[in-house]
């Protein structure tokens, strides 16, 4: 990107949206570069709610043309783009009210499978079911026989958000895109009023450059206004980030065999099922500090257990949290006070010759917004550009993965591997599973399991720095892998272990081997610190005392 010849699209932002946007130019045969400050998926896209779903509480606001869209994206990811990441997950509505909320809420979700269906891809999911507080609580046992009278039991879809969006990079890349996490944009290149490229520079090396290009795309989040600043354009719309906090529990904490959906006094309330995890969000409330590290606060932990305790006949307390994260949602700001009232629509605009801005939306519609950005880009470049394809086109790992599952245990057994542990590599990495196992072909100790977790494979960690664009210890523990949240010391015992792992192929030395793993370990204690402070504030003061191994600042 840095040799000065001029690329059609310049994508800023590692997030699901901008990478979306770089495989979504590139596939339509644009010379496409992405430029990420951070790590891929640093920012809200490995800190969501894990959901792939339509968005039933938007159904309430009349919105049917976004639970319509997402209800069409979440069906071409289950059976289409990523079957490997995307799977169906059941969830449970108590109701609390006889009669007329099962008539309300049985038509709302009625009205939800209807609209998956007519999309043209509800297929693969089964419709939902009535059912009495008894059949209700056989499902869910740990639910307290007074906090309901009856249920609905309805689908959506999960996902790994930071490995999907990884695997956007790297499907991306695999057309041609050039993708750089750790290179921060720091200002724009201008002829006149156009936008012709931006300065960058790679906070490894510290080197300058700059990047040229026909447009630029401005994927930038909940960053987009301060982007924006930087080219002295901040656009007709404002956005504004929202908090949202989720813990994880052991499975055993919860006996369940389907996740739940409350109603809250503010939004809605998700139990997850989430391996051998439940994941419990989320808040929903403003945050004006630190963008890159929002911090959950004793008080939301405490509205989180607070809530799902209503329901549960074995409370859960403080003890029984494994892991919480918090991350922040880029709402388009309107006229309510309340950012669970903001827009969760997406826009897309030319903030000046040469820029264009997408911003809003949510998780589930990514590829919708990433092809309007592209549409954008394509109407201001001469000559015909290609319309957006990627509705036919799957992730890598995407393609033979359910001949590989019907095959797993051949696998097990070729692979000298427990046939569980093929299970968990090929819901991590589909078909490219192959990969993975020429890593323990090649050295038979890295089949072993990572000390410090339960469900890692030490080739894993290899493979995320060798194939996966991993940097530093950090992007390893918490976003190739999801270890920093889901073992109880938050990944500490694990921390070491795969620094060594990774040293020969990232040529660290023994010096940077302990300052990735002080650096590891100070960033575990400040969120835990962070996590018994009373206030935003207080929180977002004590997490800042760990600073990034690679500061963007």
């Amino acid at each position: 990107m840095a040799d000065g010849r001029e690329l059609d699209v310049l994508v800023i932002g590692g997030g699901v949206v901008g990478t979306g946007s770089a495989l979504d130019a590139a596939t339509r045969g644009l010379t496409t570069g992405l430029l990420e400050a951070r790590d891929f998926a640093s920012g809200t896209s490995s800190r969501s709610s894990k959901l792939v779903h339509g968005g039933l509480r938007y159904l309430e606001m009349l919105d049917f043309r976004l639970v319509h869209e997402a209800l069409q994206e979440r069906g071409l990811l289950l059976q289409r783009l990523a079957p490997h990441l995307v799977k169906p997950v059941p969830f449970l509505y108590p109701l609390q009210h006889r009669w007329w909320e099962r008539f309300y809420a049985g038509a709302g979700v009625a009205m939800y499978d209807g609209m998956a269906v007519s999309s043209g891809h509800g297929a693969g999911l089964p419709i939902h079911r009535h059912l009495t507080r008894r059949g209700a609580m056989r499902l869910m046992p740990s639910l307290k026989k007074s906090a309901l009278v009856g249920a609905i039991q309805y689908y959506d879809a999960q996902v790994d958000d930071a490995r999907h969006t990884m695997e956007l990079a790297r499907t991306a890349a695999s057309y041609g895109a050039h993708v750089a996490n750790r290179v921060k944009v720091t200002g724009f290149l201008r002829q006149g009023e156009r936008v012709t490229g931006v300065q960058a520079k790679d906070l490894e090396s510290g080197r300058e450059f700059e990047v040229r290009a026909k447009q630029v795309v401005n994927a930038t989040g909940v960053w987009t206004d301060d982007t924006q600043a930087m080219v002295g354009e901040r656009g007709q719309y404002h956005v504004r980030a929202s908090k949202g906090i989720h813990l994880v529990v052991p499975k055993d904490r919860i006996q369940s065999s389907t996740g739940m959906i409350l109603r809250t006094e503010k939004s809605v309330l998700f139990v997850i099922p989430w391996g051998r995890h439940w994941l419990i969000g989320t808040t929903d409330t403003e945050w004006n500090l630190d963008k890159a590290h929002p911090a959950a606060t004793s008080k939301d932990i405490e509205y989180l257990l607070d809530h799902v305790n209503a329901v549960l006949n074995t409370p859960l307390t403080r003890e029984d949290v494994e892991g919480v994260y918090a991350g922040l949602r880029p709402l388009l700001a309107g006229e309510s006070e309340s950012t669970s009232k903001l827009s969760r629509e997406h826009v897309v605009a030319h903030a000046a010759p040469g820029l264009v801005v997408v911003a809003g939306g949510k998780y589930t519609t990514y590829r919708v917004m990433a092809k309007d950005a592209i549409d954008a880009v394509a109407n201001a470049l001469d000559g015909r550009v290609p319309k957006c394809t990627t509705k036919n086109i799957p992730l890598v790992g995407a393609d033979g993965y359910h001949a590989l599952w019907n095959q797993r245990h051949l696998i097990a057994r070729r692979s000298g591997l427990h046939v569980a542990r093929i299970e968990h590599l090929l819901n991590r990495y589909g078909a490219l599973i192959e990969e993975v196992l020429e890593l323990v072909a090649e050295d038979p100790s890295l089949g072993e399991q990572l000390p410090g977790t339960q469900d890692y494979l030490k080739a894993e960690i290899v493979y995320g720095a060798k194939a996966e664009g991993a940097r530093h210890l950090d992007d390893i523990l918490a976003r190739r892998t999801r270890i920093s949240i889901e073992a109880w010391d938050r990944g500490v015992g694990a921390a070491e272990a795969a620094a060594r792992l990774v040293a020969p192929i990232l040529g660290w030395d023994e010096a940077t081997i302990e300052r990735e793993v002080s650096f590891y370990l100070r960033r575990v204690q400040s969120e835990r610190d962070s996590q018994e402070q009373p206030d935003d504030e207080s929180a977002d003061k004590v997490r800042l005392e760990a600073p990034d191994i690679v500061s963007p600042a």
